[in-house]
């Protein structure tokens, strides 16, 4: 007997909570961090590579957050290092969309020779251990931060591919497609105009949950310390605290807790999108 897959913790805890109450929350987590990453010169106390001779002072009334082993503000790192994860974040999550939503449009919509090919091409992307071969990617090209985002929208689509591959093949044989074909549209009007504007919506919710698994893979690169040394981002403050987990506990806790937050919010928001947006899921919630 095949066993079925159990659901995580976080899932299991959000099934008792209405859609709009977790769009609610993550949106005023979202909100909280755009104000943050929009006035981080005003809210900041101190420049993020500021070099103070507080060097691991605890967290006071001088340095809210306390300091790192450099003596960095890590309040101050934290608010600037949120720019850092939702510009990766979500520029990432929309290269990975929109590659995902025209390949699986086409996959779905021409079938045949064309659907095998994408869809073969999407199984190696799925079998592929995704993480190494970013790691392999920026050895190659560099840390930089474009080059993490592209990696990162590049090797993340096929969930994307998938979703937008079933409702292509569903749509095309709606009645209003249907129609389309008879007074003589073109399949490239009919995809890009018909399939694809009516398949979006389950691909923004997935979309949106990918911004949250781009903000973990980026603070995994910089926590191995391949991320961009030129820019401040949480995962490099936990990379940066690690050696004083035993006297400086602060330094990684507070930016470890950012980075939860974060995913949490875009999660809340994915998945209420994705209840809000589905008829299935709404008539049980």
């Amino acid at each position: 007997m095949e066993m079925k897959r159990r659901p995580n913790v976080l899932q299991r805890a959000l099934t008792h909570i209405s859609s709009v109450t977790q769009l609610k929350a993550g949106l005023i987590i979202l909100c909280l961090l755009l104000i943050m990453a929009a006035f981080a010169p005003l809210i900041a106390t101190h420049g993020p590579q500021e070099l103070t001779d507080d060097m691991a002072v605890p967290p006071g009334k001088e340095h809210l957050l306390g300091t790192d082993g450099l003596g960095r503000d890590v309040f101050s790192m934290i608010v600037y290092g949120t720019r850092t994860s939702l510009v990766i974040g979500v520029t990432a999550a929309l290269i990975s969309g929109v590659i995902g939503t025209v390949l699986g449009g086409i996959a779905g919509f021409y079938r045949g020779r064309t659907d095998t090919v994408l869809t073969e091409l999407n199984n190696v992307f799925l079998m592929m251990p995704t993480f190494f071969l970013i790691l392999i990617v920026i050895a190659f090209f560099g840390s930089s931060m474009l080059n993490v985002m592209i990696v990162i929208g590049l090797t993340s689509w096929v969930g994307n591919a998938r979703l937008m591959r079933a409702q292509a093949m569903s749509l095309r044989e709606r009645t209003f497609v249907l129609s389309s074909f008879a007074v003589g549209e073109s399949r490239t009007r009919i995809l890009f105009r018909h399939i694809m504007p009516n398949g979006i919506f389950p691909i923004i919710a997935n979309t949106t949950m990918n911004i949250s698994a781009a903000i973990l893979t980026e603070s995994s690169l910089s926590f191995l310390g391949l991320g961009d040394p030129n820019v401040v981002s949480w995962g490099q403050i936990v990379y940066n605290g690690r050696s004083y987990l035993t006297n400086g506990w602060w330094i990684s806790t507070f930016s470890g807790l950012m980075i939860v937050i974060t995913v949490l919010a875009f999660y809340l928001i994915g998945d209420g999108l994705n209840k809000v947006l589905s008829p299935k899921l709404r008539q049980h919630n």
